[in-house]
């Protein structure tokens, strides 16, 4: 009796994370220059690392003083957190 030929499954090529990324980052890039990316991509960190600080600093000032005080900029300052207004936060870019 003979044996039926094994079927080959076709082998999966695995991307490294690194490489994923930086299809990612190509592919978000589009026309604009690498060279001036880069600006695009820091002010993104950092608005990114700044709303996450709003927001630590707004729930603190919701649970110790109420909601009617969280878009007072004087809260924010004194702690050195930037104030965000409603469209400049991290939160509002991902809804739209």
């Amino acid at each position: 009796m003979a044996k039926s030929p094994a079927k080959k499954t076709p082998k999966k090529i695995q991307v490294g994370f690194e490489e994923s990324l930086w299809d990612a980052a190509n592919k978000l890039r589009g026309s604009v220059e690498s060279a001036e990316y880069k600006h695009i991509v820091l002010s993104l960190i950092f608005l990114k690392f700044i709303s996450d600080k709003f927001e630590v600093r707004k729930n603190a000032i919701a649970a110790e003083h109420g909601n009617e005080y969280i878009d007072m900029v004087e809260f924010y300052t004194m702690e050195n957190i930037f104030y965000l207004p409603e469209d400049a936060r991290w939160s509002f870019i991902q809804m739209n």
